[in-house]
């Protein structure tokens, strides 16, 4: 599956980054960066409770 951000709703809180650290990372000036954009089976799981947990719901899943 395809992780899809809206980088306009997305408010950079990190919670993403807590529940999926090898998908989403803050950058230096804290903004969110995908170091992905596809799922694997080892993080499917983990990303979709980061699109759960999302505050904006910037955060979806494509197939």
């Amino acid at each position: 599956m395809k992780i899809k951000v809206d980088f306009d709703l997305c408010e950079s809180n990190a919670l993403c980054e807590g529940l999926a650290p090898e998908v989403f990372e803050l950058d230096d000036d804290d903004f969110l960066q995908l170091k992905t954009e596809e799922t694997t089976d080892e993080n499917v799981e983990a990303v979709r409770r980061a699109v759960a947990a999302c505050p904006r719901a910037a955060i979806s899943l494509e197939d």
